[in-house]
């Protein structure tokens, strides 16, 4: 009898631990967008393992009052990312599934919450 509840309490505790491990305030993998440098030209800029439950601003396109915004995003973390069209999670959204979710140049972005 007591061995059956030494391996129960055993197998619980395990089951907790592997839960505890897991990262639970990160999505993994990429989130990647473009936008215009200070000369015009195209550039790409990338999110590794992005914060969860968090808005991120995304830093080249924060000033809506000195540059455009972002656009054409790939979301290639295992998270869901909801886009933004002002800076702090504000504006329109729209929701980019995860693994493969992507924007044209149509899709507008100056902040970013992966969910």
């Amino acid at each position: 009898m007591r061995i059956r509840h030494s391996a129960a309490a055993s197998l619980g505790a395990l089951a907790l631990v592997l839960t505890l491990s897991a990262p639970a305030d990160a999505a993994e993998g990429t989130f990647v967008y473009t936008y215009s440098g200070l000369d015009g030209s195209q550039q790409t800029a990338t999110l590794s393992d992005p914060t969860s439950e968090e808005c991120i601003t995304l830093p080249e396109v924060a000033d809506p009052s000195a540059s455009s915004p972002a656009h054409s995003p790939l979301n290639r973390t295992d998270a869901r990312a909801v886009v933004f069209t002002d800076p702090g999670c504000e504006g329109d959204s729209f929701t980019l599934r995860a693994f493969t979710g992507h924007g044209s140049e149509r899709l507008k972005l100056r902040s970013v919450r992966f969910v």
